[in-house]
């Protein structure tokens, strides 16, 4: 498990490689990512939108950004956690993800970036 904080929000990711939808042969390999958010700071976030670099070993870097995670914009009191399971496709079995989320604190709209720990996703035949 990768963990990072900033500003009071702590980020743990824990990644798994998943054989039975990935097709190697087709240079496809399925990859999901369980996120942990846990505000530990003094103050009410609501998770505003995200932001990702998918860095797949041999191709261009991808990004993508959007509305929330997985359909959501959860709101995190002080000591609450906030947890979801997402993916990734990597056509060279390695590669690794970074980004961060942009928040907002609850008492005055103000905005800011949490980092999300970079992770890396390594298809466990390659690592021989």
């Amino acid at each position: 498990m990768i963990t990072g904080v900033t500003k009071g929000i702590k980020v743990s990711v824990e990644t798994t490689y998943q054989p039975e939808h990935s097709q190697p042969a087709q240079e496809h390999f399925v990859f999901t990512y369980r996120i942990t958010i846990e505000n530990s700071s003094n103050n009410t976030v609501q998770l505003k939108a995200r932001h990702w670099d998918i860095i797949d070993a041999a191709f261009p870097v991808h990004e993508v950004d959007g509305e929330g995670v997985v359909g959501k914009q959860p709101v995190l009191e002080p000591g609450e956690i906030h947890q979801y399971v997402s993916g990734c496709n990597l056509r060279s079995g390695i590669g690794k993800m970074r980004g961060h989320y942009i928040m907002e604190r609850i008492v005055d709209g103000r905005l800011f970036n949490v980092e999300i720990p970079e992770f890396i996703m390594i298809v466990p035949f390659k690592l021989n």
